[in-house]
Formats: structure tokens, sequence, C-alpha cells
């Protein structure tokens, strides 16, 4: 029986090239070992295929680091350093200058100015999880090595995650749904899950099946989110950071009852009781929870 071929979200292949650490694993006429590239756009859809029309896939924010394996029509085919995704963006977004960060956005979203003045148009927005190089903090503003100015107290040293990363998801609410979303501007249910978990130094990959079988450890499914009903008001056995999994879909719980999730039901990220979720779920979709899956905790580092 033929080994499974790696997927292809994760792994850098396609019919005609491949990564070179993929040779021997995939048979295809050429591969190539890439060449790293920074990001250099405020948040950059990341495409499946090379068309403006297709839907996104993620996002790639600015200062992220990426692998450049092929560029054709203005087009790059690249793989993200820090989940691994896959895909094509614009070229032109790429610098191939690229900067070490010592810090990051620790805002949900800031501005990038020309000059260190609130009041000059800024260049671009900046999103959560945005890694920068500092140049130096003076007064307000922090200039950065790769050129501009943030607002200093909007970001942190890379070495201090935040103390929670629920804390960091709930300031998402009202939040409008983007399938493949990672900012503040619109986002998606994995998306939140993962950047919360970047900001509290998680590693956390990016879609839901990856989440369901990679982050924290099982824990057993409450009965009542089996067989969920509108009169049932209880639901015991879930703590604050619970990742509440359906086919296709995730939540974060904030405390024994109550999930935070970016959603196409609301096209926003809403608080509602867990059992209220499962009942329209399960009612729209036929799909009872099919997971939960607990963090080692609320941050990975000592925090802020």
């Amino acid at each position: 029986m033929a080994a499974a071929r790696p997927d292809p979200r994760r792994h850098a292949w396609r019919d005609d090239l491949a990564a070179e650490s993929l040779r021997g694993v995939v048979d295809v006429p050429r591969y190539a070992s890439g060449e790293r590239r920074q990001v250099m756009a405020g948040a950059v859809p990341l495409r499946k295929v090379p068309n403006l029309g297709n839907g996104l896939e993620t996002e790639l924010l600015f200062g992220e680091i990426v692998t450049v394996f092929d560029t054709t029509d203005g087009w790059a085919w690249v793989q993200a350093e820090r989940d691994r995704y896959v895909g094509y963006v614009p070229g032109s977004v790429l610098s191939v200058e690229i900067v070490t960060p010592t810090h990051c956005v620790r805002a949900t979203g800031t501005f990038l100015y020309p000059t260190p003045d609130i009041k000059t148009p800024p260049v671009s927005h900046l999103s959560l999880n945005s890694p920068l190089a500092v140049l130096e903090i003076r007064d307000r503003f922090a200039a950065l090595k790769s050129g501009g100015f943030v607002i200093a107290h909007h970001i942190a040293a890379l070495d201090q995650p935040a103390r929670d990363f629920v804390d960091i998801a709930e300031r998402f609410d009202g939040t409008p749904y983007l399938w493949g979303g990672r900012t503040r501007t619109g986002l998606d249910c994995s998306g939140l899950v993962q950047l919360a978990m970047d900001a509290a130094g998680f590693d956390c990959p990016r879609d839901t099946d990856m989440q369901r079988d990679e982050v924290g450890t099982a824990v057993d499914v409450p009965p009542p989110l089996l067989a969920p009903k509108s009169d049932m008001a209880d639901v015991d056995g879930l703590a604050r950071g619970d990742l509440i999994f359906w086919p296709g879909h995730v939540g974060i719980m904030i405390d024994s009852h109550m999930l935070l999730h970016a959603n196409g039901h609301h096209m926003s990220t809403v608080v509602e009781p867990v059992i209220d979720a499962a009942v329209r779920i399960l009612k729209q979709t036929s799909h009872a929870v099919s997971a939960v899956r607990r963090p080692p905790g609320l941050t990975a580092g000592k925090g802020r």
C-alpha cells in the first residue's frame, strides 16, 4: 500500500516542484531549497492558488518570515516559518532584507507611522503578534529597524508573552467573521485560537483539525454536549481555556459554561452559553461536539 503523501497545507509540494527536504518523500520533477524572505505589508492573504479571485486560506503578518520556492507572474509560492502553512502571495510584499525581531505587537492592532507623530497618515495597520525589530524606544514611539514608528505601549518584548490567552481572545469579541482571517479586521474560528495562543507563547497550528490533534491533551466530552437539548442548563467538567471542537469548527471556553467563538452563523466573534451553540450546530449540521482539548495552561511563559 502506497504511503500517504504529506499534507500540502504544511509541506511544500505540488506536481511540478517540492521543497528539497521532501526529496524521497514525494516524487516530482524538481526540488528547491528556497530562499528566506520577510513580509513587509500589514496583513497579506495567502491563497491556495495564484488567483486574486480565490479566497484566502490564512494571512501572513508584517515581519513574518517565509521561504520562497518559486516565483511566477508576480506570485511567490511560499511556506511560512511560524506555522508551516503553504500558499501563494504577491512577490511584491516580500523583502530580501531580513531584520531579526526583538518585539511584537501586543495590542489587538496598531499603526505603522512614517514619522513619530500620530497626526501623520499611517503607512500600514499592524496586527497582534506581528514581529518587529525595534531600533530604539523614545517617549511614546518605538523606531523600527525596517523604518517607521509604532506606539511603544502597543508592543512587548518577545520574551514577555501574555498571561492568559483567553483574555487575549476575549478582546476580539465583536470582530467580524472572515474565512482565513487572523486580524482584528476579520478572523475565523481557528484564526482566533491561533492568534490568542500565539500571543501567550504557545505554538499553535492554523486549522481546526490540526488544533484538535495537536494542542493540549484530550478531555472527555461532557455527555450534555454529545446530545445537547435546549432545556439543558449545566455542563460540568469544562474549564477556562478548554478548546471545544465540532467538525470544522472550534471555540474557547471562557469559564465552565460560556463559549467564545468566531462563527459564520453570527458572522462575528461572540460569547454565548456552550449548550446554546451545541444545540444550534447540531440542528444546522447534525454534528455534536467531537472533541475537547485542554492546553497545558493559560500562558507558556512568565507573562506580562
